[in-house]
């Protein structure tokens, strides 16, 4: 009995904490990094990361000298050459050899070093690769983010309408029963409520499914408990610095520039790489071998002193030089230029994009920010209209249309001007992110 009380309690601790843990309200940097950690498009990047790193390793070592281990038995019978008068008779043998060799390269026309050169540069722009794919996931999470703020603030539009068509409701309501309202307005009241009630309940869901894409980002299994914190940005709009300023700082920060200069010098070793078959390739090789014999109905010495006796040492030297390969490397070459032009070319396309981005961002906040400046400048002036409508129709010289009209005006001037906040923030943050200011 002890023990399932227990074991209750602890499994009530247990939920709790968990509850506790899934009920948190996560910050923007809170999703970021967890995206970064769990995003799965991230960890393949490592992985091919890793890969790159393996290669690195692999052309470093292949400098080292190489050993080699053999070992060989055979067996003949018939018509064999006899080992003491050189005469062919009918008999059946044995052999045992071993041999250990090794090979260290000398000159390989600098093909193992340019090759280490370039593996380490397809590292550092895998590395930078990486980097790019944090970046973008860091971007996706913000804009999901600035979404996710944006349908909480207008579900609580939508609910503050929902309230103020109940007031009018329970205020035609009271009317009617002294008299002084009839069937007609209650029924358009009740009408615009139910209206409202739609509109509230279609944010609502918007505002789920903007959790639910940010939760998706953030590689959570359900969107159960999840939250977000309503940040209080110190929002006073200003013109954001020029473009030309912004990309000049950010072409010598952003990865994807970064990798692509890597991969134009990458294939520029890889060039000489190719360019490395035209010369002569010099090896040192050494070994030893030894062997055991026995013939049939023959004496034989021992295995230990057959294998000190037939002990064979070995050095050289191997020159291998080029003559006609088909025209190979010619075309090995040739393909190395190719590859080269590609990448300077993709170079010159990363640049131009990111221009491309920054030009975009830098106008859709101008044009967020004077969107916020007017669409204020509206909320003011139909909040003024709908309080003096309301005052109006309270005292019966304004319609329930026109009521209406100014409250589903105010509520659009309202939607706008939050709209055009988020719009301006997120803009802001992403040219500050070019500028190499993170986002938080």
């Amino acid at each position: 009995m002890k023990s399932s009380l227990i074991i209750a309690f602890v499994a009530t601790a247990m939920m709790g904490t968990v509850q506790a843990q899934t009920t948190k309200e996560w910050s923007l940097k809170d999703c970021i990094e967890h995206a970064v950690e769990h995003n799965i498009s991230i960890r393949q990047q490592a992985i091919q990361t890793d890969q790159n790193r393996n290669t690195v390793n692999t052309a470093k070592y292949a400098r080292l000298p190489n050993l080699n281990g053999g070992a060989n038995q055979g067996w003949t019978w018939g018509r064999t050459p006899s080992p003491t008068d050189n005469t062919y008779v009918n008999t059946s043998s044995t052999s045992t050899s071993f041999s250990v060799s090794t090979s260290i390269p000398l000159f390989t026309g600098f093909r193992l070093h340019n090759t280490y050169v370039a593996a380490k540069l397809n590292l550092q722009a895998s590395l930078e690769d990486l980097q790019k794919a944090k970046e973008d996931i860091s971007i996706s999470v913000t804009s999901a983010y600035m979404q996710a703020l944006f349908d909480n603030e207008i579900l609580t539009v939508a609910q503050e309408q929902v309230e103020l068509s109940k007031q009018q409701v329970e205020r035609l309501v009271r009317l009617k029963e002294v008299g002084k309202s009839s069937y007609a307005e209650v029924a358009e009241a009740k009408s615009r409520l139910a209206q409202d009630q739609l509109s509230a309940v279609q944010a609502r869901n918007a505002q789920q499914l903007s959790l639910l894409t940010l939760s998706q980002l953030l590689e959570l299994p359900t969107t159960n408990g999840f939250s977000i914190q309503k940040p209080t940005y110190n929002f006073t709009p200003e013109t954001p610095t020029p473009p030309d300023a912004i990309y000049n700082a950010a072409v010598t920060q952003r990865p994807s520039i970064k990798a692509a200069q890597l991969r134009v010098k990458s294939s520029q070793r890889n060039i000489k790489v190719a360019k490395s078959a035209y010369y002569p390739e010099l090896s040192f090789n050494a070994g030893l071998s030894t062997g055991y014999y026995t013939l049939k109905n023959r004496p034989h010495n021992t295995f230990s002193s057959q294998l000190d006796d037939n002990l064979n040492k070995q050095i050289g030297f191997t020159l291998s030089i080029p003559i006609f390969n088909r025209f190979s490397t010619r075309n090995s070459i040739r393909n190395a230029k190719l590859q080269h032009s590609s990448y300077a070319f993709q170079l010159q396309d990363e640049m131009k994009k990111l221009y491309k981005e920054i030009q975009q961002s830098w106008y859709n906040a101008v044009g967020a920010e004077a969107k916020y400046n007017s669409s204020t400048a509206a909320v003011a002036a139909n909040k003024a209209s709908f309080d003096l409508i309301t005052k109006k129709f309270e005292n019966g010289k304004a319609t329930s249309i026109e009521y209406n009209e100014a409250k589903l005006n105010l509520m659009k001037a309202v939607s706008e001007k939050l709209k055009a906040k988020y719009e301006f923030l997120f803009q802001t943050k992403i040219l500050n992110f070019y500028k190499g200011i993170p986002i938080e």
